[in-house]
């Protein structure tokens, strides 16, 4: 199974995070899975960062593009096509960042992992955390 993590399902499996299950641990943890960080979600957690919103422990701005792989996780950039894909969105959820993850979820046929009960509105699948 292919996976796209919402920005806050990376974010609680880098700080192991209780709010993250053992069942969405182990699925993302399986051997078989795909699971993928769009760089819209890198791009989130910097913009958080640089607002001092956010705060990452030892992590760098030299750091930060590395960390998916750096967790066995696929980079996923973001294409001009998942862009566009927007566009035909309609307004359920109204936060850029998570449009453009429902867009890239859709086009790339990926299950997006969170636990943003708004996105089950899309026609995307979801596994809740």
């Amino acid at each position: 199974m292919r996976f796209l993590l919402d920005t806050h399902v990376f974010l609680w499996w880098l700080q192991d995070h209780r709010a993250l299950s053992s069942a969405a641990r182990a699925a993302l943890s399986d051997p078989k899975a795909q699971v993928a960080v769009s760089a819209v979600s890198i791009w989130e957690i910097a913009i958080k960062m640089s607002l001092g919103k956010l705060s990452l422990r030892g992590v760098s701005v030299r750091d930060l593009g590395d960390l998916p792989s750096a967790c066995g996780f696929e980079a996923l950039p973001f294409s001009a096509a998942a862009a566009a894909e927007v566009l035909g969105l309609p307004f359920h959820h109204h936060d850029p960042f998570e449009r453009a993850l429902i867009a890239q979820a859709q086009l790339e046929s990926l299950v997006l992992v969170t636990h943003d009960a708004a996105m089950a509105a899309y026609s995307v699948q979801i596994m809740r955390v």
